[in-house]
């Protein structure tokens, strides 16, 4: 499918909008028209006429008030609602438009944000969409009431002068000539200056994010040369669609001055010969102006048009996307889930040429049970318990909720039923209210201030100066790690999700916000399927199960106590993190 078909799909809906904007426009531009046509008859005859001087002004004014009510009274609602109509059109378009790109993102795997840019992304979305509008307006709109007015234009001046009329259109080659060799160049610059610009807003956004590093790392000279760099790129590519944009009007606009030069040398011998009147002289060379006036219009068309479809390229690019993870055609909804999870001989890794991250792992965990997976980093930990919600698929195996495979379980009621806490859990600008409501969006305030009260965090929410009304900044940048962590947690405690994932989640704390966040962690674990990446084993000697992992295998599993009698890779973990306590005290 072209990118033009694509396109149409987000058209169609209002094209019955479009044809009525069409044929308004149609008769705008038909108006003036007859301009020319009062001027032939205002000089043949009128001005020129042997008619009493009476009688010519009665008629003047007659002529005068029929064109006043027909450019005034009638032409000024149509442009109204002309202008009025074909913006309401884009901006309906270009919102249907990102609406679907957002519905589109979000269904899209964690593998392809790892693998684009978040800057780039927001790039399409937003500039290179704004610039499709003038696939509609442009190309659907004007370019046809353009080819009308150049049609109507062209049809009176073959009435009135054959000959004149083909010295008149004598350049039109000359324009598709040009317009064929230049437009080619032109759209490959407008893709590039787009590129340059997605780039450059790409690094901002990881610089603006990043701003506490360069700060404390004193590195705002380098960054400044490094953006100087993307912007030094961005203006080369600005300035060489500029120069080819010049170039092109440049050669367009010399063409078009070459035609009145014709008609007025060929035209004015006519009339000195007689041939034809003065006023049907200045009714032509009118009618001149409203023929290249559409003609320069459908050139400047193109230029805007090529622009816009580079635009539309990388905007269907991105709607193309495929989807990694999607239901299966069986897949159905689940409800009443107990939480048994099984690891079936499951092999995983994140691309077809990269090592296995995990290797024929098999495990078995009963509902309610409480997991701890351990290990040195890079093991396969979080890769394994990111499995169980399907933000990646397994290459082989089968990993199964309750007896189902979890491909035979819709993605939205699969996740529905897990909570996560990580390490560093995502808070969004807003209020502590709204990114609590994350949980759940139906909750009550009530539910809100239990879910809270349960993560030790209803405390110093009610100490803030809006209490859950206050504004937390991006990312929660006005909070601190534990208060973030502990709403992260009421955000879990809302949802009320059948099975726990835990990764990392007290690992950046300090000692007080560990000891606040571990109690709300246990209350939240209690009757839940939970499985818990720990770093500090002291955290997890409660556990049912404790699974070491190393290079993507399973090398020991049991309970605390069990693996310390054991004294293999667990109990040797265990006694060197106790042994740095020690010395640490």
């Amino acid at each position: 499918m072209s990118i033009f078909k694509s396109y149409y799909s987000f058209v169609k809906p209002y094209w019955k909008l479009v044809l009525v904007t069409v044929i308004i426009g149609m008769i705008k531009f038909a108006i003036p028209m007859t301009l020319p046509l009062l001027m032939k008859y205002v000089v043949d005859d009128l001005i020129l006429s042997n008619q009493p001087t009476d009688v010519k002004v009665e008629k003047l004014i007659y002529v005068m008030l029929l064109a006043f009510g027909l450019f005034v009274l009638i032409r000024a609602p149509i442009e109204y609602f002309r202008q009025y109509f074909a913006q309401l059109i884009t901006s309906r378009i270009l919102y249907d438009l990102r609406n679907r790109l957002y519905a589109h993102i979000q269904k899209l795997s964690l593998r392809f944000y790892q693998n684009h840019k978040a800057g780039e992304i927001i790039s399409r979305m937003i500039n290179d969409a704004e610039q499709t509008k003038s696939i509609v307006e442009t190309g659907m709109m004007n370019v046809w009431l353009d080819i009308f007015t150049l049609s109507i234009a062209l049809g009176f001046m073959f009435y009135m002068d054959f000959e004149l009329t083909l010295v008149s259109i004598a350049v039109f080659p000359l324009y598709a000539i040009s317009v064929k060799k230049l437009y080619k160049r032109l759209r490959e610059y407008t893709k590039s200056r787009s590129q340059a610009l997605a780039n450059m807003q790409s690094y901002l956004f990881e610089r603006v994010n990043g701003m506490p590093v360069i700060k404390s790392f004193t590195l705002e000279k380098v960054e400044r040369a490094h953006f100087d760099h993307k912007n030094q790129t961005f203006l080369q590519r600005a300035l060489a669609l500029t120069k080819w944009n010049a170039l092109t009007n440049a050669i367009i606009n010399t063409l078009t001055d070459m035609a009145p030069l014709l008609v007025l040398c060929y035209g004015g011998y006519q009339v000195i010969l007689g041939n034809i009147t003065l006023g049907a002289f200045i009714a032509f060379f009118a009618y001149l102006d409203r023929l290249y006036s559409p003609l320069r219009r459908l050139v400047n068309s193109s230029t805007e048009l090529t622009q816009a479809s580079a635009s539309l390229e990388r905007v269907i690019e991105l709607m193309n996307e495929p989807y990694e993870i999607v239901d299966s055609s069986n897949a159905n909804s689940i409800n009443d889930v107990k939480g048994k999870i099984d690891f079936d001989e499951v092999c995983f890794r994140y691309t077809a040429n990269s090592e296995w991250i995990l290797n024929h792992v098999q495990l078995s965990i009963q509902p309610g049970e409480t997991v701890a997976f351990v290990g040195m980093s890079g093991g396969g930990k979080s890769s394994l318990v990111s499995l169980i919600p399907r933000f990646y698929d397994i290459q082989e195996g089968i990993i199964r909720l309750d007896d189902t495979d979890i491909k035979d379980i819709t993605i939205k009621s699969l996740r529905s039923q897990i909570g996560m806490v990580l390490q560093d859990n995502i808070l969004f600008s807003g209020s502590v209210r709204e990114n609590i409501l994350f949980g759940n969006p139906d909750a009550s305030e009530d539910q809100i201030i239990q879910a809270a009260q349960a993560a030790n965090a209803h405390e110093f929410i009610s100490n803030l100066h809006d209490g859950y009304g206050t504004e937390i900044g991006e990312r929660g940048v006005k909070l601190s790690g534990g208060q973030k962590q502990r709403i992260a947690i009421a955000r879990v405690f809302l949802k009320n999700p059948r099975i726990l994932i835990l990764d990392e989640a007290t690992s950046a704390l300090d000692l007080e916000s560990e000891q606040l966040i571990q109690a709300s962690l246990e209350k939240l674990a209690k009757d839940r399927t939970t499985l818990i990446v720990a770093h500090r084993l002291s955290t997890i000697t409660h556990a049912d199960q404790i699974v070491l992992i190393e290079n993507g295998v399973i090398k020991e599993k049991g309970t605390h106590d069990e693996l310390m009698r054991k004294e293999g890779g667990y109990a040797r973990l265990f006694n060197v993190q106790n042994l740095n306590k020690v010395e640490d005290l």
